[in-house]
């Protein structure tokens, strides 16, 4: 009889702790979809047997769903979490895709259980983010500007082709007779056509975007005419004239979007990049939109520009374990303060006592937040930013805020607070990046790459809960 495969690897691998994890999750969001399929096709694979092996891939570097099938084949540790079966990596790749909001979701099931072994204290939580690759090029990102003069110029070089094909089916007719050995379209005419009509399908698409962008910014100025149209101290015929000038705007963004009643924005959404518009809701000449991934956004990044994701995490100080993650197209990381802020309270049912962040997440309103949450904000000032004061005001003006937050940074209580956000956060970066490889996301498209981002996170905290679990068990056993 052949040895069990269980025999080859050491006991308390970290394939027998993702089994056993996968057995304590609830996987029933997958198994739902999998049982409403028709029962006349091809029995599926257990959803757990291929979580497991999805964990184990992302948690050991293997993010590839080729080097993932092979290794069913080729690794100890695979074989045991596939049981012996052997998914083509199709199968893999379209479980991971169909179901990659189910496996997302995991993330708060993992924080749970990090909860439950004590690794998660909210003494301390540090926010920062990453720039994270897009799977597409940053050389297929097209102005808007550049859209307009090549369609023209694309326009120009279709006519000419067709008239020289035209042309050619002339002289044919009178050498060989109508109907006679007909060319077809010329290949050079067919690439152009087609380049034309994708450059069209993307401007429309950057021209809606930016309608909607210009709408939203309308409704924002709106409210905020209406917030001061309401203060006490309003007289009425100001109160009058405030709210007119909202209706107008109301008016102008329904005629931008033709959103009549739009959904709010919940105080816990990430932002998203907007296009930048002219008064008219027209895109910028300089307005962007990438061919492959048209979420993704030009992003700066170690001196360089890349197409890409700003991925986001907040990280509890006690064992490292990220108490939030998220990732979106804002290229800044200002705007994100608030809403991760706010996931951190929701995933762990508790206000941290103290936040630290560096300066790119520096605000007037990200440091009232804070302290309306009632967390303790550390935020570096930053010798660039003006605080949140006017444009017109120079960098250097001294506020009440940004005095105050600097008088805090440079006391002993709050150098110590502040240092160690770089010994919290920045490893964890370490770890994903350096240690298991991911340096690039595997999807196109905001909604699936959040959620791969998230998969990344949640495997990230299955590996310290496997050490701290590794570590109770070897300290009982002495």
């Amino acid at each position: 009889m052949p040895p069990s495969p269980t025999d080859w690897l050491p006991e308390g691998h970290l394939a027998y702790f993702i089994l056993d994890l996968v057995e304590e999750l609830d996987v029933s969001a997958i198994d739902d979809a999998l049982q409403a399929k028709d029962a006349r096709g091809e029995r599926p694979f257990s959803p757990r047997m291929m979580t497991a092996v999805l964990l184990y891939g992302y948690a050991s570097g293997v993010f590839s769903s080729r080097r993932m099938a092979r290794a069913t084949f080729e690794d100890v540790a695979f074989r045991i979490l596939a049981g012996g079966a052997h998914p083509h990596f199709t199968t893999l790749n379209d479980f991971r895709a169909r179901h990659l909001e189910a496996l997302s979701k995991l993330f708060v099931q993992v924080l749970r259980e990090c909860q439950k072994c004590g690794l998660v204290k909210l003494g301390h939580v540090a926010f920062d983010g990453t720039k994270m690759k897009a799977n597409a090029s940053k050389h297929k990102a097209m102005s808007y500007d550049r859209m307009n003069a090549d369609e023209a110029k694309l326009q120009a070089e279709v006519e000419a082709l067709l008239k020289r094909a035209q042309e050619v089916d002339a002289a044919e007719d009178a050498a060989y007779g109508v109907g006679e050995e007909p060319s077809d379209l010329p290949a050079e005419l067919r690439r152009r056509e087609d380049r034309l009509a994708k450059i069209r399908e993307v401007r429309a698409a950057l021209k809606a975007e930016a309608a909607q962008a210009r709408a939203a910014e309308l409704r924002q100025q709106a409210e905020g005419l209406r917030a001061t149209a309401s203060a006490p101290d309003t007289s009425a015929k100001r109160k009058a004239e405030l709210t007119t000038k909202a209706g107008k705007r109301d008016v102008q963004a329904r005629g931008l979007d033709d959103d009549d009643d739009p959904p709010p924005a919940g105080s816990g959404e990430l932002p998203k990049h907007r296009v930048a518009t002219t008064p008219a809701g027209v895109p910028k000449p300089k307005a962007q939109r990438n061919f492959t991934d048209a979420d993704s956004r030009i992003m700066f990044r170690d001196g360089t520009y890349l197409q890409g994701y700003n991925a986001q995490i907040a990280v509890d100080e006690h064992a490292q374990i990220i108490v939030a993650a998220g990732l979106s197209n804002q290229p800044t990381d200002v705007d994100y303060f608030r809403p991760m802020l706010n996931l951190v309270v929701e995933n762990c049912s508790a206000v941290p006592e103290r936040t630290t962040a560096d300066a790119g997440y520096f605000s007037v309103a990200n440091i009232r937040s804070a302290e309306e949450m009632g967390t303790e904000p550390f935020i570096s000032v930053g010798k660039h930013r003006n605080d949140g004061a006017p444009e017109h005001m120079a960098p250097h003006v001294k506020t009440p805020l940004r005095e105050g937050m600097r008088e805090l940074l440079a006391s002993t209580r709050g150098r110590a607070a502040y240092a160690r956000r770089k010994a919290t956060v920045e490893p964890v970066f370490g770890q994903i990046r350096a240690c298991r490889g991911f340096r690039q996301m595997s999807f196109r498209g905001l909604v699936k790459n959040r959620c791969e981002w998230l998969l990344v996170c949640l495997t990230h905290n299955v590996l310290k809960l496997f050490r701290a679990r590794t570590a109770e068990f070897a300290a009982a056993s002495a």
